[in-house]
């Protein structure tokens, strides 16, 4: 397709088609991860002291995450569906390497999910109190194993371990199991994805409680609503922690398998030892040197080597040495998405938790707060860490580029060869409406029953040998 002076192929629209549903699957991952443990928390609250309070936010916040969990089911059906449609040399490639822990996540660790959250949703009455408290536990353990499993899956795609190329396929074959389980790699993004996870799930905690606080003050649930806005934020805080203690961990693992990576995301374009952060740098039209930056010495070489003097490689050096090792091509990323994503990702995440500050200060001491800007900063905290997380996957696959398998697969080698640019446009435009529709399903739905508030409780009868006739009851 040309026209405006560029050109579009399918290897392009296959790209921007994968990108999309996959952050937008994204959008609904953190939030079900975070929320299905603080759900069974909140539980377990109320199993070990009896107050409604607790009982009555598990079921409110229990209802959002359901409504979320289902609408990421959905979402991600797509995916596996683009690997055979649009991306078969790549799923030839690494079938043998991902079907392994792909398999294991849905026959383990979905299973197990989606069997205890039935057994939750319908087990209020039926169940005795532990075996439906251990049944949301169960849920929020399968949620987190089948993230590690999918993580592990990604890892081996930013660096390749356990594996051979058969010489006579061309195709990669799994050697060692454990090997791809403990990718380096796959050990530092799984907390770090489980941190930011946290993050924005007690945003949404924090944001909907703030809400109720400000808007219904004085209500019988204002004691329910005030513990919920400083639980959420205590959450935000501590998970901003770990994001940065395991993002710094992650930085320097980035550095070792995946310099060109670290090298775009700070524009360093020569190699420097010792290396300075980089807070703002404009780089050439052709991205092949500085022009402007504005820099703080010595902090790159401790977040990339863990040592002030370390050498960290520049993006013209890592070509050289890439372009004499894989042949002729240009093996860097596009710098401004790389580098601006990069910053946007810590961005975002230090604004959620700098509202999640203003939030407990405001409740301080027995407080309510007033305010109708930190009403505001509420009703936006939600999004800021969703932002922050889709950067962050931004960052981590554009800066791997142009590598579908690091060092092993170029992109442009994984698309399918027998995919129009007309078949793809058609499936591109088709899942953008239809995830559209689900977007705005979504919203109404959360804000629906996020604006109802904590339900009402009504006596719930104990288990009996002589009711095994009754009907099994949706909680909600």
């Amino acid at each position: 397709m040309k026209g405006w002076g560029f050109q579009v192929d399918a290897l392009d629209v296959a790209r921007w088609q994968f990108g999309v549903t996959t952050v937008y699957h994204f959008l609904f991952v953190p939030l079900t991860i975070g929320l299905s443990v603080l759900v069974a928390i909140l539980q377990t609250m109320w199993h070990r002291t009896g107050n409604e309070r607790y009982l009555k936010l598990t079921k409110f916040y229990g209802k959002l995450f359901l409504i979320n969990f289902a609408m990421g089911v959905v979402t991600g059906i797509v995916q596996e569906f683009q690997f055979g449609m649009n991306w078969s040399d790549y799923s030839r490639f690494v079938g043998d390497i991902f079907g392994a822990p792909l398999a294991i996540e849905a026959l383990v660790a979905f299973f197990l999910e989606s069997t205890f959250i039935g057994l939750w949703i319908f087990g209020w009455d039926r169940l005795p109190k532990r075996l439906h408290l251990a049944a949301i536990w169960a849920a929020a353990i399968g949620t987190n194993l089948s993230a590690y499993f999918i993580l592990a899956a990604n890892s081996f795609m930013q660096n390749p371990v356990g594996f051979r190329i058969n010489p006579d396929s061309g195709r990669a074959e799994l050697t060692d199991f454990v090997a791809v389980l403990t990718n380096k790699v796959a050990l530092v993004t799984f907390p770090h994805t489980l941190a930011g996870s946290f993050l924005v799930a007690g945003s949404l905690v924090t944001t909907v409680g703030l809400w109720h606080v400000i808007r219904n003050r004085g209500s019988a649930d204002t004691g329910a609503y005030r513990f919920a806005t400083t639980f959420g934020s205590w959450v935000v805080l501590i998970s901003s922690a770990l994001v940065l203690l395991t993002g710094d961990i992650q930085g320097k693992i980035m550095t070792e398998v995946q310099p060109m990576k670290m090298a775009a995301a700070e524009g360093l374009y020569t190699t420097e030892s010792p290396a300075s952060f980089s807070v703002l740098t404009v780089g050439s039209l052709d991205g092949s040197r500085e022009v402007f930056a504005l820099k703080i010495p010595y902090l790159l070489s401790f977040l990339g080597t863990g040592d002030p003097n370390g050498t960290v490689q520049g993006i013209n050096d890592l070509q050289a040495q890439y372009a004499t090792q894989y042949g002729p091509g240009n093996y860097a990323p596009i710098i401004p998405v790389t580098y601006w994503s990069f910053r946007f990702m810590i961005g975002f995440g230090l604004a959620t938790a700098a509202i999640a500050l203003l939030v407990l200060w405001s409740q301080r001491k027995g407080r309510t707060p007033t305010s109708r800007w930190l009403l505001r900063a509420g009703l936006v905290m939600p999004v800021l860490p969703l932002l922050a997380n889709s950067f962050g996957w931004i960052f981590t696959e554009m800066g791997r580029q142009p590598w579908i398998v690091f060092g092993e697969m170029l992109t442009r080698n994984g698309v399918s060869r027998t995919v129009s640019l007309t078949e793809v446009l058609t499936s591109f435009t088709a899942f953008t409406l239809i995830y559209a529709t689900l977007a705005v399903i979504e919203f109404k739905l959360l804000l629906r029953y996020a604006k109802a508030g904590v339900p009402e409780l009504s006596p719930d009868p104990e288990p009996t040998d002589d009711d095994t006739e009754r009907p099994l009851a949706f909680a909600y």
